[in-house]
């Protein structure tokens, strides 16, 4: 959220943000430190709700640019949306979970057993592991 934001705001411009509908508190939050620090009123705005309702009126609204992060199956909705709309600029960020970095001088076989205890499976798809270790971890997995 924060490298979408900081940006965003830095540049003069105001934002809309809508979290997952599981996970909304944490946006809230965001929004609600921005607003004690003293930014205007309608600078950074929160909405909750679901992505097929309020994502999607996000998505096909008349607005400048969209970011997205999530699922390539929505991301694809989001690129659709706004093509049919203004054809605004899409950010999309898609498809990772849970990424680790693993350093040349890590414990393989602690660094595998806590990556797999978050999203099984995922280590090699969204993990930086130096080339030496990844044979390695994939035969740990």
């Amino acid at each position: 959220m924060a490298w979408k934001l900081g940006p965003a705001l830095a540049t003069g411009n105001c934002v809309v943000l809508k979290p997952s509908e599981l996970t909304p508190l944490t946006a809230l939050r965001m929004c609600s430190l921005i607003n004690n620090a003293g930014f205007p009123p309608g600078v950074v705005n929160v909405v909750t709700g679901y992505g097929e309702t309020v994502g999607a009126a996000i998505s096909g609204h008349d607005i400048d640019k969209v970011a997205f992060t999530g699922s390539n199956l929505v991301g694809r909705k989001v690129m659709e949306a706004a093509a049919k709309s203004n054809m605004k600029n899409v950010m999309l960020e898609l498809g990772g979970k849970s990424p680790n970095i693993i350093f040349n001088d890590a414990d393989l076989d602690l660094a595998v057993d806590w990556s797999s205890h978050r999203i099984l499976c995922v280590l090699i798809g969204t993990s930086i592991v130096p080339l030496f270790a990844l044979c390695s971890c994939v035969g740990m997995l």
